[in-house]
């Protein structure tokens, strides 16, 4: 019987279960999708530095997934709990009849296994189907050969989603036992007769707080965008943060209290229409839900920040990546080895006759030496890097240091600067196919396009207070700001500083620190490229046995293994961001949806005096409308404002990653993903809520 009476009460609440059901679905298929990746790269042809970029990733995914689950379980308890709420009447009938808690609890048992059983098996089908588009997006990311595509159902994926499905339902089960077990009859007879209560807040003190609030806000606002520079270590961060949150509290606490005095004052605003009935409404809504519209506000800048600068760190890796490899292979090595050496840990290193020796020729003699067909490359460049003691960021910033060190604590000033004659500049400038540039004998240009230490340098520049003295002779700079360039190949502008000096300047042998070489490989295909990768990669090529037979150390960077790397890197970055993005989504809306919900049944009455005092359907529908969306709106608008400046905050601390000019795509990508989501959840709301108001 009682299987029977909850088969039946699910299938004549279905309405009520749509918000709880959508939650439930969209949930478990996110959930399968980002952990089914592990069966979906079996298929994907990628390299074997990629396929380890892929295992981190699903490990990660792997420990961010538990973090969902608990968001998720919580989710569940707020939705089963409107639901409950929802049906206390009925329960009290049930009581009436001589039913027990004991029987009720086995209704609503029977009632969310059913739901949850059903949402699971949709869930899954949903995640299965947009898993294979996940496999699409992988493949993209990580460039790679989709010829072996199939359909793809993950085993794992499905038994992890069931269990962590299962573990959250167990406790839903008990929350609902444990809240039926403490209802009383006569609480549940009168549980539409109830209201929230709503105490009148003090509008002056109310405006005192808002003005308060939007005060610490601005500062906030200040610190994260023209003073971010101060913000150097987490300490310094925190006061921010607090300030932001601690006003978000208090401008929905206050909100409510003088917005209905000052368009209370606006007679021909108030009085049009179901105005005052909307505002009276709003009003109530913000007022009993401070704490949860500042947690919604919240999650939704987080959302909005994570998806934005994500994004624009994909975008503007993806877009660096080719200008700044535009060779095969970089190699270097130490020139001068000293007998022995003492790093900052105290860790002694003693170098050989054959490793000091070696570091005084050109790397090009040390390749030839240990076996390497130099047929291999072509376009070779080498050059020397040189470095002074005399010459150190400090000494490049003189007068303007102690106002920089308090600006930027954790540069390490002592850094000794890179010099590189003109000459070699230009030669690795011409192969890269960037500036090249033209020096007098008195003259020096400061090359950097690393954005941080860009404005740092031309601080100095600008003044025109910016001579130097190398080797012993007066240079000054014959530009008042940095130039772009760099040497090193990388994965995105992070050439801190280069000076390029006249040939002429007197810089000594003793004085070089770095054998640097550029190259293409000498084939065109692929699978020659590859061939030649392995030489400079695999420790058992030949060439590589012999450097380290002799104890010598050539390091190096090619194109492919920066652009798996940093590919790899973003799409960690993006795949977490949109999982947690998506799963704070769905929270917040779902929490605003079944607020609103519960609301439009309590209010049922007052709907209903509506209509008598001659309100027509249109009227009312346009009324409830204005009403979720304003409910929907305020949360979503203020987060949207934080994040304007979370988002600057977010570019400058990833200065030389994500550029400022990729955040309009970004932007468009995440307000489309908003739209999707929060936008069927505003419908869905509209929509039961209409059916809510209209039952007799």
């Amino acid at each position: 019987m009682l299987f029977k009476l909850s088969w039946n009460n699910m299938k004549k609440s279905i309405k009520d279960y749509a918000i709880y059901f959508l939650t439930l679905v969209l949930g478990v298929a996110i959930f399968y999708m980002f952990n089914s990746i592990d069966s979906q790269q079996a298929m994907l042809q990628v390299s074997q530095s990629q396929r380890e970029i892929i295992k981190m990733m699903i490990s990660m995914l792997g420990f961010v997934s538990v973090f969902v689950a608990v968001i998720l379980g919580l989710l569940i308890v707020y939705a089963n709990n409107f639901l409950i709420n929802r049906r206390k009447k009925e329960f009290g009938v049930y009581m009436t009849l001589g039913m027990g808690r004991r029987q009720i609890s086995k209704i609503i048992l029977m009632e969310t296994i059913f739901v949850g059983i059903i949402s699971l098996v949709i869930g899954i089908v949903v995640g299965v189907f947009a898993s294979q588009f996940m496999s699409v997006l992988v493949a993209k990311m990580f460039e790679a050969d989709m010829s072996e595509f199939q359909f793809v159902f993950s085993r794992d994926a499905c038994i992890k989603t069931c269990i962590y499905f299962a573990v959250m339902y167990v406790a839903v089960m008990i929350f609902n036992t444990f809240t039926v077990s403490k209802y009383k009859l006569i609480n549940l007879l009168n549980a539409q007769k109830k209201n929230e209560k709503v105490k009148i807040k003090n509008s002056f003190l109310c405006i005192l707080v808002f003005i308060v609030a939007g005060a610490m806000l601005g500062y906030a606002y200040w610190k994260v965008t023209a003073d971010s520079g101060s913000l150097s270590t987490f300490d310094k961060l925190l006061p921010p943060i607090l300030m932001g949150i601690v006003s978000t509290i208090l401008i929905f606490w206050s909100l409510s209290g003088f917005i209905i005095q000052i368009v209370q004052k606006m007679k021909n605003t108030y009085l049009k229409g179901t105005n005052m009935f909307i505002l009276r409404q709003i009003n109530n809504k913000i007022n009993t839900m401070v704490a949860s519209m500042s947690v919604i506000c919240l999650m939704l800048f987080m959302t909005i920040s994570i998806l934005s600068s994500s994004l624009a760190l994909r975008n503007t890796m993806g877009r660096e990546l080719v200008e700044m490899t535009p060779v095969d292979v970089n190699l270097y090595k130490i020139a001068n080895l000293p007998e022995r050496s003492v790093n900052k840990y105290g860790k002694e290193t003693i170098y050989t006759e054959e490793q000091r020796k070696d570091s005084k020729i050109p790397l090009a003699d040390t390749l030839k030496s240990n076996g390497l067909d130099m047929n291999v490359l072509k376009d070779m460049v080498e050059i020397p890097i040189y470095t002074s003691n005399d010459l150190t960021w400090s000494d490049f910033l003189e007068d303007k240091l102690e106002q920089l060190k308090a600006k930027f604590p954790m540069l390490a000033y002592d850094t000794e600067e890179e010099i590189v004659k003109i000459s070699d500049y230009n030669k690795i400038a011409k192969l890269y196919g960037i500036d090249e540039y033209e020096l007098n004998d008195n003259e020096y240009i400061m090359i950097c396009d690393f954005a941080s230490m860009k404005e740092v340098r031309n601080e100095v520049l600008v003044d025109g207070n910016n001579s130097l003295t190398i080797a012993g002779k007066q240079y000054k700079s014959k530009y008042n700001e940095c130039k772009n360039g760099f040497i090193v190949m990388s994965t995105s502008h992070t050439n801190t500083g280069i000076i390029v000096v006249p040939d002429n300047c007197p810089l000594t042998d003793d004085m070089k620190e770095i054998h640097f070489l550029a190259a293409n490989y000498n084939d065109d295909t692929e699978e020659g490229k590859k061939k030649i990768e392995e030489l400079f990669s695999k420790s058992d090529s030949a060439f590589i046995q012999s450097l380290d037979k002799k104890g010598l150390e050539i390091e190096g960077l090619t194109k492919t293994r920066i652009m798996e790397g940093s590919i790899g890197i973003a799409t960690i970055v993006t795949f977490i961001a949109i999982y947690l993005g998506v799963i704070f989504l769905i929270a917040s809306s779902a929490i605003l949806a079944l607020k609103q919900l519960t609301d439009s049944s309590d209010n049922k009455q007052r709907y209903t005096i509506l209509r008598k005092i001659g309100c027509d359907e249109k009227m009312i529908n346009k009324s409830l409308f204005r009403q979720i969306g304003i409910f929907f709106g305020v949360p979503l608008l203020l987060a949207v404002i934080h994040s304007i400046f979370g988002i600057q905050f977010a570019v400058k601390m990833m200065s030389g990653l994500a550029s400022e000019k990729d955040l309009l795509p970004s932007a468009i990508a995440t307000v489309v993903i908003i739209g999707v989501i929060y936008g069927a959840y505003f419908l869905a709301t509209y929509f039961e809520s209409k059916n809510i108001i209209k039952e007799e």
